[in-house]
């Protein structure tokens, strides 16, 4: 049974995360902090939109945190697209800065979730 209480269905705690115009194993390596520190709900597989361009999508359980990334590398600084409730989208931003330099860029609000674009480096 299934209760309202219940992480794994918390929409609050969910967060989609959207990488694309970054090299493959840029993306592997932002998906791959992600996953050391949240659960991976769904997706994190690349698909194809067109010619040369893939994009990478999943969602995130931030309710918990399981470990923390240590620092990774990427080859070019990475932006990545987080939504969810404010609360959610703070935690994987605090999961991404245990791995990366983070800057956010750029924020449209809502009522109760919010869709920010994060700017990773290395750090």
């Amino acid at each position: 049974m299934t209760t309202a209480h219940d992480s794994t269905t918390d929409p609050e705690a969910q967060v989609a995360v959207v990488l694309d115009g970054c090299p493959t194993d840029d993306a592997r390596a932002v998906l791959d902090a992600l996953r050391a520190s949240f659960t991976a709900s769904s997706g994190d597989s690349p698909h194809d939109v067109e010619e040369d361009t893939t994009v990478w999508t999943a969602t995130f359980d931030v309710s918990r945190t399981i470990g923390l990334a240590g620092p990774a590398r990427l080859s070019a600084p990475v932006t990545v697209t987080a939504q969810g409730g404010y609360r959610a989208v703070d935690r994987l931003r605090e999961g991404l800065a245990e791995a990366f330099a983070v800057r956010v860029v750029g924020t449209a609000s809502g009522d109760q979730e919010q869709e920010a674009q994060l700017r990773l480096d290395n750090r």
